[in-house]
C-alpha cells in the first residue's frame, strides 16, 4: 500500500550535491522529493534539517529518514481522517481550533504584559509581603550559616591557618581571604543561609561528618585525610518547619509579587477590552 501511495523521488536527488539547494530555486516547487496522496514534500521543507558539514553519505541517510518519517505521519493522518467518525472528527477539529485560539490569545496577553508590567519591586514591598505572610514561608529543608576550608597537605604553616580560621576578628578573616588561592576549597561568608544538602554535595568530606553534627551550632570541626585538612564552623541553623529568613526567601517573594501583578494586569486588560467593545457596540448581549 505504501508503494502505491508514496512516490519518493530520491534516486537522482540523493546521488547529487544539487540536493542541498544548489539548483535554481525556480525548480523547487516543480519537483517534490516525496508525495503522499495529494500532499507533497519539497527540498525547501527539509533544507534546514540537514547540518551544513554533513557528509554526502550521512546526508543521504538523514534525508531518507526524514522523508520516511514524514510519509508515515501523512499516511497515519490520512487513515485517521478516513476511519474517524464524523462526530470524532468534528471533536478534534474543535480541539485544534481551540488550541490555535488559545495560542493566539495567550501570545497577545504575554506581549501586553511584557509592555505594561511594572517589574520594579522595592525592598519595602518585599518586607511588607513577608511580614503579612511569614507563617506561609515554612522551610522544608535545613539551612545553615557555615564557613569552611579545605587545605592541601602541601600547605605550609597549617597551624597559623587554623588559628586564623578559629578567630572571630575581621582582620583575621581578611588575612584568610588573601590566602584563598592556596586553598583547595573555601567559603568564609557565614552570613548567608545555605542548604545543608548543598554543603554535603559540594564537599564530599562533609559526608563523613554526621548531619546531626552539622545541624548544631559549633565553632569548630576539624577532619583530616590523605587529601588534606578540613575546617568547619557552623554559625547558625534553621530546621525544617522553621520560618524561612527574609534574605533567603526574598527571591521567591519577588516572583510571587510579580505573578500577582501579572494576574491583576491581565484582569485589567480583559476588563478594558470588554468595556471598549460594549462602548463601541462590538459586544452585545441579547
Amino acid at each position: 500500500m505504501i508503494k502505491k501511495n508514496v512516490f519518493i523521488g530520491l534516486i537522482v536527488l540523493l546521488s547529487s550535491c544539487q540536493y542541498f539547494g544548489l539548483e535554481k530555486r525556480g525548480d523547487i516547487n516543480k519537483k517534490p522529493i516525496a508525495s503522499v496522496y495529494d500532499t507533497h514534500l519539497y527540498k525547501e521543507n527539509i533544507a534546514g534539517l540537514i547540518p551544513v558539514n554533513t557528509t554526502k553519505k550521512d546526508s543521504v541517510l538523514l534525508v531518507k529518514s526524514i522523508v520516511y518519517s514524514w510519509a508515515k505521519q501523512q499516511l497515519l493522518r490520512k487513515k485517521a481522517e478516513e476511519n474517524l467518525t464524523q462526530k470524532n472528527s468534528q471533536k478534534y477539529t474543535r480541539l485544534v481550533q481551540d488550541y490555535k485560539q488559545g495560542l493566539l490569545v495567550n501570545g497577545y496577553k504575554e506581549r501586553l504584559v511584557k509592555q505594561q508590567l511594572d517589574t520594579v519591586i522595592s525592598e519595602k514591598e518585599i518586607i511588607g509581603y513577608y511580614d503579612l505572610n511569614r507563617q506561609n514561608f515554612r522551610l522544608n529543608e535545613e539551612l545553615i550559616k557555615i564557613k569552611y576550608l579545605h587545605l592541601g597537605n602541601d600547605l605550609l604553616d597549617k597551624k597559623e591557618v587554623v588559628k586564623l580560621f578559629r578567630s572571630e576578628k575581621y582582620a583575621d578573616l581578611i588575612a584568610l581571604e588573601d590566602q584563598g588561592i592556596s586553598f583547595k576549597g573555601f567559603n568564609l561568608n557565614d552570613s548567608t543561609w545555605v542548604k545543608v544538602e548543598d554543603v554535603l554535595l559540594k564537599n564530599p568530606k562533609f559526608k563523613e561528618i554526621l548531619k546531626e553534627k552539622l545541624l548544631k551550632k559549633t565553632k569548630f570541626i576539624q577532619k583530616e585525610d590523605s587529601l588534606g585538612l578540613y575546617l568547619v564552623a557552623v554559625k547558625d541553623i534553621l530546621k525544617r518547619n522553621d520560618i524561612a529568613p527574609l534574605n533567603y526567601i526574598a527571591p521567591t517573594i519577588r516572583q510571587m509579587i510579580l505573578h500577582k501583578r501579572k494576574l491583576e494586569l491581565i484582569r485589567e486588560i480583559e476588563k478594558t477590552l470588554i468595556n471598549d467593545a460594549i462602548q463601541n457596540q462590538n459586544f452585545k448581549e441579547y
